[in-house]
C-alpha cells in the first residue's frame, strides 16, 4: 500500500510530504496506482524547479523504489512559495482523488503542525 503524508504550519502552508511504499494493484511495470501517484509526485516535484524557481530538499530510494520525502525550503521568496503552494495542493488533491477510487492501494494523510 502507499502511504502519503502532507505537514501543514498551523497557517495551512504545505511545508513538506512524504510518500512510502507500492501499491501493488497491478503486476510490476502495469500497477496504474503506482503510475498515477508516480507521475502525480514527480511532476509536482519539477514544477517546482520549473515554475517556482528552486530545487526542493528531495529524497528517494533509489535501490527498492517505493520511498519519495519533499520538503520546501524556507529561504525562497513569497511568489516562490505561493507558486509551490498551488503546486502541492494540487498533488494532493490528485492523490485524494485516487484514494477515493483505490482505497485498498492508497492512504492519503494531512498532518498540522502546532
Amino acid at each position: 500500500m502507499i502511504k502519503g503524508s502532507f505537514k501543514r504550519t498551523g497557517s495551512g502552508r504545505i511545508v513538506s510530504f512524504e510518500l512510502t511504499g507500492h501499491a501493488e494493484a497491478g503486476p510490476y511495470g502495469s500497477d496504474v496506482v503506482c503510475a498515477a501517484v508516480s507521475a502525480l509526485a514527480i511532476s509536482t516535484v519539477n514544477g517546482i524547479d520549473a515554475l517556482a524557481g528552486f530545487e526542493p530538499i528531495v529524497e528517494v530510494d533509489d535501490v527498492e523504489g517505493g520511498y519519495l520525502y519533499v520538503e520546501m525550503l524556507t529561504t525562497v521568496n513569497q511568489e516562490q512559495k505561493n507558486i509551490a503552494q498551488i503546486l502541492l495542493e494540487n498533488l494532493l488533491l490528485g492523490l485524494q482523488s485516487i484514494e477515493n477510487e483505490n482505497t485498498e492501494f492508497i492512504q492519503i494523510k494531512t498532518i498540522t503542525e502546532k
